[in-house]
C-alpha cells in the first residue's frame, strides 16, 4: 500500500467530512473494507459530486476505457484501491488494472493522475456497473 498516494486520492476526490475517517480505515487491515464500502451504494455522498463524471454506454471494455483516459492525460501506470485484493493498492499497467477492475462488480478508484484524473466503478446493483471518471479540472 501507498499511503500518501491513497491520501491524495482521498483528499482529492472525498467529500471533506469523509477523508479523515476513510484515510484511518484504508490505512488499517480490518478496516480497509469498510473504506471500500462506503463506494458501494452511497459513492454519490462519499465522492465529490462536482468531479463524477458518468462513461457513456456501452462502457465495459477495458481498451476503450483506457483510450478514454489517455485522452484525458492518463499514462501508462496508475495506482488502484479496489475490492479486489489482488490488485488492490499496487501500481499497475493502466490496461492490467482496468482489466480486473471493469465488470468485477465492487469498487474500484484507479488513480491515473494524481489529484487530477481517475476512474471509478461502483458496485454493480444492476447490469452493468455505474463507471465514471473522476476529474479535477484546477488544482
Amino acid at each position: 500500500m501507498d499511503k500518501e498516494m491513497e491520501k491524495i486520492i482521498v483528499k482529492s476526490f472525498f467529500t471533506k467530512r469523509l477523508q479523515d475517517r476513510v484515510l484511518f480505515e484504508l490505512s488499517s487491515a480490518k478496516k480497509r473494507k469498510d473504506a471500500l464500502s462506503r463506494l458501494c451504494h452511497t459513492y454519490r455522498t462519499t465522492l465529490r459530486e462536482e468531479y463524477i463524471i458518468e462513461i457513456p454506454k456501452p462502457n465495459s471494455d477495458p481498451v476503450d476505457i483506457a483510450k478514454l483516459l489517455k485522452q484525458n492525460g492518463a499514462e501508462h501506470s496508475c495506482y488502484v484501491i479496489s475490492w479486489d485484493e489482488d490488485i488492490d493498492g499496487k501500481e499497475l499497467p493502466l490496461l492490467t488494472a482496468l482489466e480486473k477492475a471493469v465488470g468485477m462488480g465492487m469498487p474500484s478508484i484507479i488513480s491515473c493522475i494524481p489529484n487530477k484524473l481517475a476512474y471509478f466503478e461502483a458496485e454493480q446493483e444492476i447490469l452493468p456497473s455505474p463507471r465514471f471518471l473522476l476529474k479535477r479540472n484546477h488544482i
